[in-house]
């Protein structure tokens, strides 16, 4: 029986799938696609030269264990890296495979994009408030820094990454880094956390930090004034850019234009680039599809809502900062109920100390509870994807492991999609990180849950009043 790329691959993922975490599976192995089967060569494409990288870096030998299973002792993998052409047809990418191979395991396939010329003449740089000459002031908060954003399962992969960039600027494959996640989870901090590591690790180094909006705002105010070539020319002399919020370039195509090509003459030169948005490339909309696949190109690193233990941490680490004293059972009391972000945590914390001083009151359980009440009331909250699958299957009179899991009855399928329909509506994470706590699914059976759900809303009157049921379960 002859066997295709896409057949070898399926079983070199199942054996791959049982021995990594699901999180590690996810993230670097389901958007890898089988290309072709020549002899006992298997062609694999990848999404960018960091997840070549990072594969043959960490998985290599699982990889090698799954291939050698299928295709037998003299099996090689071939790694296809689909990237656009970035400048032109003046300078076309070029393709090399190297000579040098580990024997019987990796064969390599990159693609590089030739560099222009590495000195291009500066004119004078665009001039904004602060900034003279090439005396760049970088706009960093240096009290957001690596020792106050603490670790957790939430941020792991996205502040190892920006640890990486930030102590080799421009030298990693994070590049662009992008970072994104919901309001209150720390982006704009580990932004932040980076400029000013390497600010303190390469003093010579030009790094600038700008808000979306502020450089929208910069660029209009070029073209008003006819110097918009000034504009680009500054920021040409950036070694670490520092975008926040790139999704507000969403609908502008002059400033996506502008940052286009900013962008493209930063990343050839090898200047680091740092982006950070409140959704994944995917889910941007109204930004241009050259501009997405650039930000594509490094690692898309997510933060999420940090559980239990690192909320504990954040506490504890805010409250050694101001140096107070806090009960055990009032730290764990706050972490129980503040859960669906940072800012909100520690704005709960300052409110919680402000009322003890300015009262004379000692800081107890009964004033904790008052407090959060009143916080909670007033701060618009997002809700969890946990909540949601715990809401909806006490509605369908079923535990949560039953939600999520593989059976196929009609009744577990429905509530199933129910959740994702609403994950999707009323928090802010992308579809892959919504089927990946439901269930572990991928992208696309969250989409198509969300068109059944709003299918069967139209045509089933008993459907639609589980909708409406759960609606006002989770948004009252």
């Amino acid at each position: 029986m002859s066997m295709t790329a896409q057949t070898v691959w399926d079983n070199c993922l199942s054996f791959i799938q049982d021995n990594i975490t699901p999180q590690a599976y996810k993230t670097w192995f389901e958007p890898i696609r089988a290309v072709k089967l020549t002899d006992n060569a298997l062609s694999i494409q990848v999404p960018s030269k960091f997840f070549y990288e990072w594969l043959e870096e960490h998985y290599v030998k699982l990889l090698k264990v799954s291939l050698t299973k299928e295709l037998g002792e003299h099996a090689k993998l071939v790694y296809v890296i689909r990237m656009e052409n970035t400048y032109g047809n003046k300078q076309p990418f070029t393709e090399k495979i190297p000579s040098t191979n580990r024997p019987n395991t990796m064969k390599s396939q990159e693609v590089d994009a030739p560099l222009k010329n590495k000195n291009p003449e500066l004119k004078n740089p665009f001039v904004i408030p602060g900034i003279r000459n090439l005396e760049i002031e970088s706009q960093l908060n240096p009290n957001y820094n690596f020792d106050n954003f603490l670790e957790g399962d939430s941020n792991r992969l996205a502040r190892s990454a920006g640890m990486a960039v930030a102590n080799k600027p421009g030298g990693t494959s994070f590049n662009p880094l992008l970072i994104f996640g919901g309001v209150g989870l720390g982006k704009t901090h580990l932004a932040h956390a980076i400029g000013v590591q390497i600010k303190d690790r390469y003093p010579d180094k030009t790094v600038l930090y700008i808000s979306a909006e502020k450089f929208t705002q910069q660029y209009i105010e070029s073209v008003k004034k006819n110097n918009r070539n000034d504009f680009i020319h500054f920021y040409q002399v950036i070694d670490v850019l520092i975008v926040d919020d790139i999704q507000l370039l969403s609908g502008k195509a002059g400033t996506q234009d502008v940052f286009f090509h900013i962008f493209n003459h930063l990343h050839q030169n090898g200047k680091q680039v740092v982006l950070t948005s409140d959704k994944a490339p995917v889910d941007m909309q109204d930004i241009e599809q050259r501009l997405l696949s650039r930000f594509k190109w490094g690692l898309s690193a997510e933060l999420q809502s940090p559980g239990f233990e690192t909320r504990v941490s954040i506490i504890k680490n805010k409250l050694y900062q101001d140096g107070v004293e806090m009960p055990e059972d009032i730290v764990e009391f706050l972490a129980n109920n503040i859960k669906t972000n940072i800012r909100e945590l520690e704005g709960a914390i300052i409110s919680l100390i402000a009322h003890s001083s300015f009262n004379r009151k000692e800081i107890n359980l009964e004033l904790a509870k008052k407090i959060v009440d009143n916080y909670v009331k007033h701060t618009k909250r997002e809700v969890s994807i946990d909540y949601i699958q715990k809401v909806v299957s006490d509605y369908f009179q079923m535990d949560v492991d039953t939600l999520q899991s593989k059976t196929r009855k009609r009744h577990i399928v429905q509530a199933r999609q129910l959740a994702m329909f609403f994950a999707k509506k009323l928090t802010k994470a992308s579809l892959a990180s919504i089927g990946s706590q439901i269930g572990k699914r991928d992208h696309a059976t969250v989409l198509h849950a969300c068109k059944t759900v709003d299918n069967l809303s139209s045509t089933d009157k008993q459907f639609r009043k589980y909708v409406e049921d759960l609606n006002k379960k989770l948004t009252m």
